[in-house]
């Protein structure tokens, strides 16, 4: 019996709790009174904030290589069109599973290619193109 009742009690105390922080949700406004405009400010800070990690995220990768400064300077030097086209594969692989299959099949065909090539030449292949990304970078 008496559990049933602090059982009751609780439930109640957790409605009452949860009703009270939607009603603050609910009257809580973003920078701007306009709802469109905090949508495209969030929007805004969320792309910033995935581009900075993603940055990072490949710079950290590149150093496990190569030096700091390099590493900066071969993602600070990929065309616009690198980016898009990577941004666009991406996006088919997490969209769908065909599309993950897809772009997963041909990672795997890319990486089989890579390795059926002689290791230096591979090595090679890659490092000429690091070489191009970073000498953009400096140039611009």
């Amino acid at each position: 019996m008496i559990k049933g009742k602090v059982k009751n009690r609780l439930g109640r105390m957790a409605k009452g709790a949860t009703e009270k922080a939607q009603t603050k949700v609910r009257e809580a406004h973003g920078p701007s009174p306009n709802p469109a405009t905090n949508l495209i400010l969030a929007d805004i800070a969320i792309r910033g904030g995935g581009r900075l990690l993603r940055h990072t995220v490949e710079r950290t990768l590149l150093g496990v290589k190569y030096p700091p400064d390099k590493a900066r300077d071969i993602v600070k030097g990929r065309n616009m069109m690198q980016t898009l086209l990577g941004t666009a594969i991406a996006r088919v692989a997490t969209r769908s599973v065909p599309g993950a299959l897809i772009v997963g099949g041909g990672l795997l065909a890319k990486t089989l290619y890579d390795r059926s090539r002689s290791r230096a030449e591979a090595e090679a292949a890659g490092e000429a193109t690091l070489q191009e990304l970073a000498d953009k970078a400096r140039e611009a």
